[in-house]
């Protein structure tokens, strides 16, 4: 803890202890002394100093406690908005201690004293030492009355601090004290008079602080642009990182307007979430850009960003402004065309599909070369890292296509669900992630029908009140809240009211909160009675990967775990089939598979023609590989994969080509189809695949045109680095510097991580972490790909043990990379020696803080235990299978 600065009137330095304890409590001596007047005189006037500071300790503490209590209180609601801000407080101040009733910036969560209206942002941004100063205003309104202010800081240098009463009378208010609270990130001024209900104040705070290269806050990144490096700033405030560029009140629940000014030099442009209303020029080559008015927003969609990209530009028919701002060489290469072209497209589906306007005048799409998360929606500036909006057509794959339009679709969704209408708490922070998520494959689906994207929990929930009244729904949910924030109950209840409307008497509200507030999910065993009744028995249980769980923590699972399951039912025969009717699936009645089941399943396989079961079927295998590919037999695994996939290999072929030598495109299902059975043929060692892929590696180096289709370029360049020499390896190493396509650049250093050379895996993951060629959102993946590599499995998980403090340090605060990383290194770890590693490697790194550490735990030991209960018998099977 520290404290920044002195008493403001007798200037005095403060007790580090007196953010520790309020009342101070002077030590007191009684001793028997000779003295002449003038001492007697000194000892008078320090009695009557003693008697003065233990009156001013007593009102202290009595100020203090009485504030304490004060901040309990509840806020009288206004309207739909002021009623989640008091739930959310009161929610927060269920318990507190003693001591700490005293001391409110102790606290989670802010006291409910104050709120904001509105925030006056300055900053004076300088891109030469990578250094901001700001000045902040902001108009706030007392709820209780309170004699402190406590906001928001970290790692800011406050520099002054005024407060002003919206009365008649003139001039600041008296600071007492002034200190941060660095445990709970806040900054605490204590007033000499009381702050009064109901009325307005201002605090006007002046700070400086720099900007950092970690990947939150404000930051910095850079990029190389005809061989010159070029620097930009932007901002990452989700969830709690506004608080790193302004002093704020900064969690959700406070929305306030905001008008920002950026200052900065003129060979720089800066972005923030409205239009500029007015530029001033400065003599000294500095330009400033004033910003418009936001409305009512969480300080988390706040943004800004100062660089010196360029933009293509599309408006919708409404007149929303549309720009995708990025490199200059990105934009003049088009690479940013296509998020641009779909973006449009979606404001308009989303405006008819809500039936909400989109809010602001203008939306900005940013693609930063560095970023803590695929993308952030900000209001009006979202910001992407590159690889997630840059779409080089000739040379990526329809895979790289789909995840770029899903990232694209999630964003846009969270215009509306999170920005306009922002959850009261990170509680209910799957209020916006769920439907983000859900619309990722509605829009998509819109944007590409052929695509046939689907999804799971809100789908079911959309098909269980059709496709009107879900919409019905959402209208009302975002019309009432929106600009406000809002609960989990506030959108279940509108889905119960449109349903009731039209008298169907569901409560929504009973049905969700089995499917978002039980842990897990359940196994529905569906069963033929073979009795005459020829009846179905229809069962659900809880589903846990490791069984041991329920011994291990029997506080955990005493509960019995249901859903309210939907089912739809159709009977009928090859002549007629009865209309559909749900039926719900809410009592507890089960089991599991046997080893053997799955595996029988899949020898249908080469029958099978669509995309999805294949997909499906995959990624169950591939997770079987990386479990056994380190045991004696894991060939009789590779051979019955192989036996079910080759009929399908042989049959689809590989991607066509013209007579001139460009690659014939097909629909994208048939071309995913090909892609997943290719994969799988050339994964599991099917010679035929490896032949044709060092065939067109050999093609590309000797002829030095690249005629591999896209589609299969991954899978190409893994298997050529798996089976060639170093030349290869040295060649992709190579093209990766050389490419400036950010799909292109992914898949190479990717391919680089298949190689079968010690070495050249270790080298790789050196570099990765040292050269400023290798992006920070890589240098993950590098990781992660290495470990997912047999050969590299030790290796990566030494190397991430070795460079955990340069890893922690780099990525510590964000915490989705850090749990990503995690369980990229661990999860297929499956052996005691290692479990054992994993352990004490949490231990003496500290790692129990890291949410990532406990889940890696859990799945290792399962690893382990599958091991030692089925490795033996799922053997027995496969030899019996392979046999038969």
């Amino acid at each position: 803890m520290g404290i920044e600065d002195a008493s403001m009137r007798n200037g005095r330095a403060l007790s580090d202890q007196w953010a520790d304890s309020v009342v101070v409590r002077p030590r007191t001596t009684e001793q028997h002394i000779t003295v002449n007047k003038r001492l007697v005189l000194g000892f008078a006037i320090s009695i009557l100093t003693l008697i003065i500071v233990t009156a001013i300790a007593i009102t202290l503490s009595v100020s203090f406690e009485r504030c304490a209590a004060e901040s309990s209180g509840a806020l009288a609601a206004n309207g739909s908005s002021n009623s989640k801000w008091k739930q959310s407080r009161d929610a927060n101040i269920s318990h507190r201690d003693s001591e700490d009733g005293q001391q409110p910036w102790r606290h989670l969560r802010l006291p409910a004293t104050l709120r904001p209206r509105h925030y006056d942002l300055r900053l004076s941004v300088s891109m030469e030492n990578f250094t901001f100063s700001g000045e902040v205003h902001i108009e706030f309104e007392c709820v209780h009355s309170t004699k402190l202010i406590v906001l928001h800081t970290d790692r800011l240098e406050v520099d002054k601090v005024l407060v002003y009463s919206d009365s008649k009378k003139a001039g600041a208010m008296r600071i007492q004290r002034r200190f941060h609270y660095q445990p709970k990130q806040v900054f605490v001024i204590a007033l000499h008079r009381e702050m009064k209900p109901l009325r307005t104040y201002k605090i006007n705070i002046t700070f400086h602080a720099h900007i950092e290269h970690e990947l939150l806050g404000f930051f910095r990144s850079s990029y190389v642009l005809n061989g010159e490096r070029r620097f930009l700033a932007v901002t990452q405030f989700s969830p709690t990182h506004a608080r790193k560029a302004f002093p704020c009140f900064d969690e959700p629940i406070y929305k306030a307007t905001f008008r920002v000014s950026l200052k900065h030099e003129s060979s720089y442009q800066s972005l923030s979430n409205m239009p500029v209303e007015a530029l001033t020029s400065d003599e000294d080559g500095w330009v400033t850009n004033h910003f418009s008015r936001t409305p009512r927003m969480s300080t988390y969609y706040l943004a800004w960003a100062v660089c010196n990209f360029t933009y293509r530009e599309a408006v919708t028919d409404s007149g929303v402004v549309i720009r995708l701002y990025a490199r200059p060489d990105a934009i003049q290469s088009g690479l940013g065309d296509y998020a641009l072209h779909i973006t449009k497209r979606l404001l308009h589906f989303y405006q008819d599909y809500f039936k909400v306007k989109y809010s602001l005048p203008k939306l900005d799409l940013l693609a930063v070369p560095k970023h803590p998360y695929a993308a952030m929606e900000n209001w009006g500036l979202s910001v992407f890292v590159e690889q997630k909006i840059l779409l080089d057509p000739d040379v990526s794959s329809f895979s790289y296509q789909m995840e770029l339009t899903m990232v694209v679709v999630h964003e846009i969704c969270h215009q509306w669900f999170g920005d306009l209408v922002t959850p009261v708490w990170w509680e209910d922070v799957w209020l916006k992630e769920g439907f983000a998520h859900y619309f990722e494959y509605i829009g998509t689906d819109f944007l590409f029908p052929k695509w046939n994207m689907g999804a799971a929990l809100i789908r079911m929930l959309a098909n269980v009140m059709g496709q009107a009244l879900f919409q019905r729904g959402l209208n009302d949910y975002l019309m009432t809240h929106m600009y406000g924030n809002a609960a989990r109950n506030d959108l279940w209840n509108k889905f119960s009211e449109a349903m009731q409307r039209e008298g169907k008497d569901i409560n929504i509200t009973q049905v969700m909160d089995r499917w978002t507030l039980q842990m897990g999910y359940p196994v529905v065993t569906i069963s033929k009675n073979d009795s005459l009744d020829n009846s179905v028995t229809i069962s659900q249980e809880h589903f846990v990967y490791d069984t041991d769980a329920k011994i291990q923590n029997p506080e955990l699972f005493n509960k019995s775990f249901q859903w309210q399951i939907p089912l739809t039912l159709a009977v009928g025969n090859s002549s007629h089939i009865s209309t559909e009717t749900i039926i719900w699936v809410s009592n507890k009645t089960a089991g599991y598979l046997p080893q053997n089941v799955p595996l029988q399943m899949i020898s249908y396989l080469s029958q099978e023609t669509e995309f999805l079961p294949w997909h499906a079927a995959s990624r169950a295998l591939y997770q079987l590989d990386k479990l056994l590919d380190r045991t004696e037999d894991h060939s009789l695994f590779s051979d019955y994969v192989l036996k079910q996939v080759e009929p399908k290999y042989h049959k689809l072929g590989w991607p066509a080509t013209s007579p001139e030598g460009s690659f014939v495109q097909a629909a994208y299902q048939t071309e995913e189809l090909q892609r997943e059975v290719i994969m799988l043929a050339c994964s599991f060692g099917n010679k035929h695949c490896h032949r044709q892929a060092v065939s067109l590696i050999s093609d590309w180096i000797s002829s030095n045109k690249n005629r591999i289709p896209p589609n299969v370029r991954d899978i190409v360049y893994c298997t050529g680095v798996s089976l060639m020499d170093e030349d290869v390896w040295e060649f992709i190493w190579m093209k990766f510097h050389s490419s400036t396509a950010i799909s292109e650049k992914k898949v190479l250093l990717e391919a680089l991580t298949c190689s079968d050379n010690i070495f050249l895996l270790n080298r790789l993951l050196n570099l990765s972490l040292t050269s400023d060629l290798v992006p920070d959102q890589e240098v993950i993946d590098v990781i992660i790909h290495v470990g997912r590599n047999p050969l590299g499995r030790h290796l990566s998980w030494r190397y991430f043990r070795e460079k955990w403090d340069i890893l922690n340090s780099r990525y510590g605060e964000a915490l989705f990379m850090n749990s990503k990383l995690i369980s990229g290194v661990t999860e297929f770890l499956n052996t005691e020696a290692e479990l054992n590693e994993l352990k004490e490697f949490i231990l003496t790194s500290g790692g129990e803080s890291a949410p990532g550490f406990a889940r890696a735990i859990e799945i290792v030991q399962a690893n382990v235990k599958w091991h030692i209960l089925f490795q033996q018998q799922f053997y027995r099977w496969m030899r019996k299978a392979l046999d038969g």
